[in-house]
């Protein structure tokens, strides 16, 4: 399969072109041939023009590839090795999404041809690619995994917002159904990371290496998170605390903040789904989860309390939450926990106004009933800094005294400005 990518005989097929599947497909296609396939037509047509609908991938990044974007479910039946990167979210309740990935796994199981090579990158739990995706794939195509077509699992390491962490400087994790299948995605891969690749043992280990990075991440910035409503009660500042601490030289640096995004605050809950359909019931991860997901309502509150003891009446002031995209310096809004702030505030009768540069106004109005200002204005009563946009960082104390009246509020939930001379602003930080 390899060599006959290298000579282009064969083609690589990207399902998927979010945050994850564009820079795969154009990374691929600085060397081979690949057809980008997406169902949403009006993203495919921005990419044809060069535009990344996600604001991630610069125009230039688009120039001297090989690649055919199409929203043409038919294209597909000319790629031999298939990238499935679609999204894996979770539903209200918590449960994991399987929609997209078994939706991507029918309309390959139709391209399927006898060699071909099936490569999932969406996180899953344990089990998911054999379990729940080959069924599809074998059902739909006639064909019999290891006889006629071979599979793998390269969990996805993409860090929107990141220029620096890319995708070929990512160390990459594959693995295949058989050993062969494992040399020859190995290969494939290794041909354009930089960094290295790395072969687990199976597939299950592959899938579970995904879900346990972030969910250890999301386990020990909730523990940050517990430690900042401790030390709240005790006049302590966290940051500080952790500036301390750091000096150890084991200590691993983790701040407190609202954890929301397609991966940290979503990958948790496809283990101990999985883990409870085998019978155990988590209890650290999902005690992790319960605090990371409170934390809106915490910062909220915390919110209106400063207000009150500044002496004013909740229902008759104004807040400026600066940020909404669910971390700094990108456009996404999903899973944002700033929106559920900003619903929490509501919940308060406060008059709330959102400003932020990366989101799209008219996305956030479809997605959740409320919009962005284009300009800041000069008379918040508070202001809520959620998220660390480059541009925030330039603000300083008199520019937050001269867009509040008297009294001012100033809730620095990532702790940017807890250096700063705040004397004359009432201040709070996480």
């Amino acid at each position: 399969m390899y060599k006959q990518i290298v000579s282009k005989e064969k083609k690589i097929g990207v399902i998927g072109l979010g945050y994850v599947g564009l820079p795969i497909a154009l990374e691929f296609a600085k060397k081979f041939s690949v057809i980008g396939f997406d169902i949403n037509e009006k993203r495919v047509d921005l990419m044809k023009n060069k535009i990344d609908p996600s604001d991630e991938v610069p125009s230039e990044d688009f120039e001297n590839k090989d690649i055919l974007f199409t929203a043409n479910a038919e294209d597909l039946k000319d790629a031999h090795f298939f990238v499935v990167a679609v999204p894996t979210p979770v539903d209200e309740h918590k449960v994991p999404n399987l929609t997209p990935v078994l939706s991507a796994s029918k309309a390959i199981g139709k391209a399927l041809k006898k060699g071909d090579y099936v490569i999932y990158e969406s996180t899953v739990y344990p089990g998911c690619t054999e379990e729940d995706c080959l069924p599809i794939l074998e059902e739909h195509s006639g064909l019999k995994l290891g006889k006629d077509f071979k599979i793998g699992y390269s969990p996805e390491r993409i860090n929107p917002g990141d220029k620096k962490n890319t995708i070929a400087n990512i160390t990459k994790i594959v693995s295949g159904s058989d050993e062969e299948a494992l040399e020859e995605i190995y290969k494939t891969y290794a041909s354009i990371i930089t960094a290295g690749v790395y072969k687990a043992e199976t597939i299950k280990v592959a899938e579970a290496a995904k879900v346990v990075e972030n969910s250890q991440r999301d386990l020990n910035i909730s523990f940050m998170n517990e430690l900042s409503i401790i030390f709240e009660k005790m006049d302590i500042s966290t940051h500080q605390v952790i500036n301390a601490a750091g000096t150890k030289w084991n200590f691993l640096k983790f701040y407190p903040g609202l954890v929301g995004g397609h991966c940290i605050g979503v990958d948790p809950y496809y283990l101990t789904y999985k883990a409870k359909k085998l019978g155990y019931d988590p209890q650290v991860i999902l005690s992790g989860r319960r605090i990371n997901d409170q934390m809106p309502a915490y910062v909220a509150k915390k919110s209106i309390q400063l207000l009150i003891k500044k002496g004013k009446d909740p229902k008759n002031t104004k807040i400026l939450v600066l940020g909404i995209t669910f971390k700094e310096n990108v456009s996404d809004i999903r899973n944002s926990k700033v929106v559920d702030l900003v619903r929490e505030l509501n919940d308060y009768s406060v008059a709330v106004e959102v400003h932020d540069p990366y989101a799209s106004d008219e996305e956030l109005k479809k997605e959740f009933g409320f919009g962005l200002i284009d300009q800041i204005n000069s008379d918040y009563d508070a202001v809520i800094v959620a998220v660390n946009h480059e541009q925030y960082r330039e603000f300083d104390p008199a520019y937050f005294k001269s867009i509040m009246g008297t009294n001012p509020v100033l809730i620095d939930v990532k702790g940017i400005y807890n250096q700063q001379n705040l004397t004359g602003i009432e201040y709070w930080a996480l």
